[in-house]
């Protein structure tokens, strides 16, 4: 579906810190409540996300999103609702182990001018980081 493959090229640019990919998938009106910003609505979304967007690019270990039990409501021709939890994979750069974590997330899309824009999120951290099943 369409929704699930956006979301998961929005979710690839935040892992590789690719601001430019990122900022033509977003609404520039874009709002978002996540836990980097500590309980405040997010509005200016170029600023607030560009700067975790250019520290994730000079990263040098990879970190991958998989998106879990993807729901998807479509809100009419040119709105649609995804809810789905996001398993992150990553190195501990203090450790060098790879660990996981999990986020739940929802996602509202707009069809603009034939072209679909993400125009909130919502992301809830409710779990700790994860080296269960580190090597």
């Amino acid at each position: 579906m369409e929704v699930i493959r956006m979301t998961q090229q929005v979710l690839q640019a935040i892992n590789e810190g690719d601001a430019e990919t990122y900022m033509k998938m977003v609404d520039p009106d874009m709002t978002s409540f996540e836990p980097e910003a500590i309980g405040n609505m997010v509005t200016d979304t170029a600023c607030f996300h560009r700067f975790y967007l250019d520290l994730t690019a000079k990263r040098e270990f990879p970190k991958r999103s998989i998106i879990l039990h993807p729901t998807v409501y479509l809100l009419g021709e040119n709105a649609a609702c995804i809810a789905y939890v996001r398993l992150t994979q990553f190195i501990d750069t203090r450790t060098g182990q790879a660990c996981s974590k999990q986020a739940e997330e929802t996602r509202l899309w707009l069809r603009k001018n034939g072209v679909w824009l993400n125009v909130h999120t919502h992301r809830s951290n409710n779990t700790q980081p994860s080296t269960s099943h580190c090597d």
